[in-house]
């Protein structure tokens, strides 16, 4: 079967075949990826070939073909790591959002990353790249995936009264969003420091928004508890005045123990 069919048709994570483990052949993998990154800014991906990143590699079309299968696995690589270098600039942050100086921290690292865009324009080519496929698309979502965790862990100190499956999804909207927009900022017709300071707006609306929410919650998980502690001993009926008391907390706990892990 045609490999560009059978990406097509069967869409999964596409992953090189082998990762080098020896330093000769490391440099060949880097080599493949640079060239790679090269030829997709200068003429697209409908145009990139394999034969044609061997050649600028200088290295046999077999030799990438022992750890790309083709060039939808070449792009997908290219995306891991793009995504992969974002997340240890972050990882040196990681967990501490402060809750009163999250509006600054959220500044300086958009700027951080609207930078990247526009010092290098193979990462909106890769991404556009990405969009092509079925197989391509799932790994991207697959990479975006494991982004988000890594924001949802840090947006906990700001939203600590936030069910953990809302702020996994809150994760995965904000780092789609931000990869979105950024793409969206670099386009030929676009004002990229405008569109960048859209997306601060975006960003900052949602998360004061999901700040709020949290301390909502646990105005009212404190509330709650304070009208149990002081309610009389159960009644008769079987204690119904404390289990009506305790209801708003556990509507709020069933929401994330429905698709919490066990």
């Amino acid at each position: 079967m045609d490999p560009a069919l059978e990406v097509q048709t069967a869409p999964q994570e596409l992953v090189p075949r082998r990762r080098p483990t020896q330093e000769r052949s490391r440099r060949k993998f880097d080599a493949l990826l640079a060239a790679s990154r090269e030829l997709l800014t200068e003429v697209g991906f409908e145009s990139f070939t394999c034969e044609e990143v061997a050649s600028r590699a200088d290295v046999p079309i077999g030799t990438l073909y022992q750890f790309f299968a083709n060039k939808y696995v070449i792009v997908c690589e290219l995306n891991r790591q793009d995504l992969v270098g974002v997340q240890d600039e972050l990882a040196q942050f990681n967990g501490k959002i402060p809750s009163v100086d999250w509006l600054r921290f959220l500044n300086s690292f958009v700027d951080h990353m609207a930078g990247l865009w526009t010092t290098d324009p193979s990462r909106r080519e890769v991404w556009l790249a990405m969009q092509s496929t079925p197989s391509t698309r799932a790994t991207g979502a697959i990479h975006e995936r494991k982004f988000a965790e890594q924001v949802e862990r840090m947006l906990a100190p700001l939203t600590p009264d936030t069910p953990r499956p809302r702020r996994k999804l809150m994760a995965e909207v904000l780092v789609h969003v931000v990869y979105s927009m950024l793409n969206f900022s670099v386009q030929d017709d676009q004002s990229h420091a405008d569109a960048v300071v859209e997306l601060k707006r975006l960003m900052v609306a949602y998360l004061q928004v999901a700040e709020q929410d949290s301390q909502a919650r646990a105005k009212k998980r404190k509330r709650l508890q304070a009208r149990s502690a002081a309610a009389p001993p159960a009644a008769e009926d079987g204690g119904a005045a404390v289990a009506e008391t305790g209801e708003g907390l556990e509507t709020d706990a069933a929401e994330e123990a429905a698709t919490s892990p066990a």
